[in-house]
C-alpha cells in the first residue's frame, strides 16, 4: 500500500525543491571507518589499557562490558570525544547520503499522525540521532507542512561531544543553553521547533510521541553464547596468553547468570547474540507508547532471529578485529528484530520488518528523486542524487542489509488490520 494520493501529491507540492543536500557523499557501503588520527589512537591506547587492568583485576568480561567500555567509556570511549559520522569521520550512513532518507520518514509519520486524529501536543524523539542530520531533515518537512506550532523535538544522546555536533547542526543560528539537569540542552533550531537534549529515554515528557531509530539498536552491548556439549556457555574476553597487550575470546567454563536467564531452552541455533539492553529500552517505549499515545519507526541492519555471529567492527573502510585496537573502531552488531518484537507484544503491534528498499520504494523515494532531478543545475548535482538514491535502495548496497520496523499501540490493531501502513505492505 502507497500513501494516500492526496497527501503524497501535498507533499511533493510543499516541498522547496531549491532545499538539496547534493554534495552529501554516496561512496560508502553500510558503515566505513576512518580512525587514522593521533587522538584515536591516544584514545585506544587508554581503552586498552583500562581493560588489561579490569580483566587483571575481576578476571575475563563479557562482551557486553567489552562493547560497553570500547564505546561509551566517559574518558576514552570510541563515540564520546570526537565526530565518527561522515567521510571525515568513521562511517556514514544513509541520512548522511542523500536528503531523501529523512524526508521520506518525515513524511511517513506526518502520513500515520494524520491518519490517528493529529493528537496535540506531539513531540518527535530520536535515539541516537548521530550528527543530527536526518533530524534536520525531518524537521524541514515538517516546517513546509507549516507544523512547527504543533510539535517540539527531543534527542537522545548520550555524548557530549555528538550532542554539541548535532546542536551546530540543527541550531546554527541561536545559542544553546547547557543545563545541569535531565535536559541537559536546549535550543530553538532554525526552523523554529524547539529542541532539547537528554540522556534517558525516561526523561523525555509523557506526550504522543513520534519516535525514530535510526542505526541505534545495533550500537547497544551484546552478550555472545555458544552452545557446547555441556549446555550453553557465554563467551567472555581474556588477555590473550601468548601476548599480554591484546585479547582473545573465551568460553566460560561455566554457566554465567546471563547464559542462564537470557537463552530459552528452545533455542535451535548453537551460537546466540542477545542484546538485553535493547530489550529493556523497547520495553521503555512500549510502555510511553502504550500510556501516552504515539508511533515508532525502527531503521537498522538485522535479521529475524536466523543469524549467529554477526559481531565485527568496521576501520578504515574494511571489516577490522573487534579485539584489536579497541576504541578506533566502531563496533557493532546486527539488531536481531524478533527479539524487539517479541519484547513488546504484550503493549505494541508490529509492521515488518522490511527491507529499506521496500520501505523507500513503497514511499514512492523515486517520484521525490524525479523532481530534485528536474531542478538539478548541473550534471554534477545529477549525477550525486542518483548515486544516493542507488546507494540507500539497490540490494547489493543497503537496500537489503538494512530492515525497517513500525510500532503502534495494540489499541490500533483492528485498525491497522484494515489498513496497513505505508511503507509495510
Amino acid at each position: 500500500m502507497g500513501l494516500p494520493r492526496k497527501l503524497l501529491s501535498f507533499s511533493f507540492k510543499l516541498w522547496n525543491l531549491q532545499e538539496r543536500s547534493f554534495n552529501r557523499s554516496s561512496k560508502c557501503f553500510c558503515r566505513v571507518s576512518k580512525c587514522e588520527n593521533v587522538g584515536s589512537e591516544l584514545n585506544s591506547s587508554q581503552v586498552s589499557k583500562f581493560l588489561i587492568d579490569k580483566i587483571r583485576t575481576s578476571g575475563p568480561i563479557t562482551v557486553a562490558d567489552y562493547m560497553k567500555i570500547v564505546l561509551t567509556n566517559p574518558v576514552s570511549g570510541y563515540y564520546m570525544h570526537r565526530d565518527v559520522f561522515g567521510t571525515e569521520g568513521d562511517f556514514i550512513t544513509s541520512p548522511e547520503i542523500s536528503q531523501l532518507f529523512g524526508e521520506m520518514i518525515a513524511l511517513w509519520f506526518i502520513n500515520e499522525w494524520n491518519r490517528i486524529g493529529s493528537p496535540k501536543p506531539m513531540q518527535l524523539v530520536e535515539l541516537g540521532p548521530g550528527r543530527g542530520t536526518m533530524i534536520a531533515d525531518i524537521l524541514r518537512v515538517f516546517s513546509k507542512f507549516n507544523l512547527t506550532k504543533e510539535i517540539n523535538c527531543h534527542l537522545i544522546e548520550v555524548s557530549s561531544e555528538l550532542s554539541r555536533l548535532q546542536a551546530m547542526t540543527l541550531c546554527p543560528e541561536t545559542k544553546v543553553e547547557d543545563n545541569p539537569s535531565a535536559i541537559y540542552r536546549s535550543g530553538m533550531s532554525k526552523f523554529g521547533i524547539p529542541i532539547s537534549w537528554y540522556r534517558s529515554l525516561e526523561d523525555i515528557p509523557r506526550h504522543f510521541s513520534c519516535v525514530v531509530a535510526h542505526e541505534f539498536f545495533d550500537a547497544l552491548p551484546i552478550h555472545k553464547f555458544q552452545k557446547t556439549d555441556n549446555g550453553w556457555r557465554e563467551i567472555l574476553i581474556d588477555i590473550d596468553e601468548n601476548n599480554p597487550n591484546q585479547f582473545r575470546y573465551v568460553i566460560s567454563r561455566m554457566p554465567t547468570p546471563a547464559s542462564t536467564v537470557f537463552v530459552k531452552k528452545e533455542e535451535l541455533r548453537d551460537h546466540v547474540e542477545i542484546c538485553p539492553q535493547a530489550g529493556v529500552i523497547a520495553q521503555q517505549l512500549a510502555q510511553r507508547l502504550e500510556e501516552d499515545g504515539g508511533i515508532a519507526l525502527i531503521a537498522d541492519y538485522g535479521h529475524s532471529g536466523e543469524k549467529t555471529d554477526t559481531f565485527r567492527a568496521f576501520k578504515k573502510h574494511e571489516l577490522h578485529d573487534p579485539l584489536i585496537a579497541p576504541g578506533s573502531a566502531d563496533l557493532t552488531a546486527d539488531v536481531d528484530f524478533r527479539f524487539l518484537k517479541d519484547a513488546v507484544s504484550d503493549k505494541l503491534v508490529s509492521y515488518g520488518p522490511v527491507t529499506q528498499r521496500e520501505f523507500l520504494l513503497r514511499m514512492h523515494v523515486e517520484k521525490r528523486l524525479e523532481m530534485l532531478l528536474n531542478s538539478c543545475k548541473s550534471e554534477d548535482e545529477k549525477n550525486s542524487l542518483k548515486s544516493g538514491f542507488h546507494m540507500m535502495t539497490d540490494e547489493d548496497k543497503m537496500g537489503q542489509c538494512f530492515k525497517f520496523l513500525a510500532l503502534y499501540p495494540l489499541v490500533l490493531k483492528d485498525y491497522l488490520t484494515k489498513r496497513p501502513p505505508p511503507g509495510f505492505v
